[in-house]
């Protein structure tokens, strides 16, 4: 099968590979659709991130949605034919948050893509434990669009994991951050009930996406989100923030005009420790909560049902190439001017 590898430098390389077998209690599955992660990016890259957390010779990617094609020895829940999506952290099950139920806890994550094989490939394999079949939905029933929302769940998870952390009903949210999940974040806090809802980002191709949404977005370099606020009528500061971005000005700018005992969910990453006013943090008694992945899978529920209640969040995705053109999908997930870029696995490779 064909499988897209890193091989430990700069530059990934679409190779022949043998299919992998199915192990007891997995499952293996025909990749249809992935999407690109900033982590792909940086395993592409091979920057320092990537050399001290992967080997050379894995098959990458973690976002996609897939085709069961075979049942592993002692499977039971899962049948060929049906449509799944993977969740991408394999847990071992045995460390006290496993033991507790707090799965995403896990101190022995092992992720898709960066400690195990990946889904940029024809065909990969997973625990039985890691697949959420979307009920009722085959290839022949499951239109183009569907596949490309199942494809990326696992950041959908990531942006509801974040958004649903504090409660948002009547609240006033800002955003930073305009990639592909802070903005299924700003449309998930919508869907849930947020008041206003504001989106920063310093790109103007992802702030015009956000606009596009119906979502009130701005650059901090070029306007004061104190100024957007008075706009809006707000007589205080947010109630709820969620960092998408990574970046520390972000962060200070959230402290800055968060409300007295404000929240804050954050998901970005950022590449370099931040500098913070913590004298500001006790004395407005704020909240700031981290975020890595999704709960599992209550997290996936709770997409699951925002979906069949009305959520589209297909409008984040705004490139589909076939794998074969995986080149020109990660120049383009690279550029920063697009939404969430997809692979198209039934296009061939």
């Amino acid at each position: 099968m064909h499988a897209l590898v890193t091989r430990g430098r700069p530059g990934l390389e679409l190779v022949e590979i043998p299919e992998p077998a199915t192990p007891p209690g997995h499952v293996k599955v025909r990749v249809l659709r992935a999407g690109i992660c900033g982590t792909d990016l940086h395993i592409d890259t091979w920057d320092a991130w990537a050399q001290s957390a992967v080997r050379p010779g894995l098959t990458v990617g973690h976002e996609f949605c897939g085709e069961v094609v075979e049942v592993g020895e002692g499977v039971t829940d899962f049948a060929v034919g049906q449509v799944m999506s993977g969740e991408g952290h394999v847990v071992c099950g045995h460390c006290r948050n496993c033991r507790a139920g707090r799965r995403h806890l896990c101190i022995r994550t092992s992720n898709l893509g960066v400690q195990r094989d990946g889904c940029f490939a024809e065909y990969v394999v997973l625990p039985a434990t890691n697949v959420w079949v979307h009920p009722g939905a085959t290839v022949a029933t499951t239109t183009a669009q569907q596949l490309d929302v199942f494809g990326i769940y696992d950041p959908f998870g990531n942006a509801v994991h974040t958004a649903l952390k504090f409660p948002v009903v009547g609240e006033d949210v800002l955003v930073t951050g305009a990639g592909p999940i802070g903005l299924m974040a700003a449309m998930v806090a919508r869907h849930a009930g947020a008041r206003h809802i504001v989106v920063t980002d310093i790109s103007e191709p992802r702030l015009e996406l956000a606009r596009s949404l119906g979502f009130r977005a701005l650059n901090p370099r070029e306007h004061e989100i104190e100024d957007v606020q008075r706009e809006l009528g707000m007589t205080e500061g947010f109630d709820v923030a969620l960092e998408m971005s990574g970046s520390p000005t972000a962060l200070v700018g959230i402290i800055e005009n968060l409300n007295f005992g404000g929240r804050m969910a954050m998901l970005g990453l950022p590449s370099a420790p931040i500098e913070l006013d913590f004298g500001k943090v006790v004395s407005h008694m704020l909240t700031i909560q981290g975020i890595y992945g999704r709960e599992m899978f209550e997290t996936w529920y709770a997409m699951a049902a925002m979906a069949q209640t009305g959520l589209d969040v297909s409008p984040v995705i705004t490139d589909r190439f076939a794998f074969a053109d995986w080149e020109g999908a990660f120049d383009r997930a690279r550029s920063g001017a697009a939404g969430k870029v997809i692979l198209d696995f039934t296009e061939g490779a």
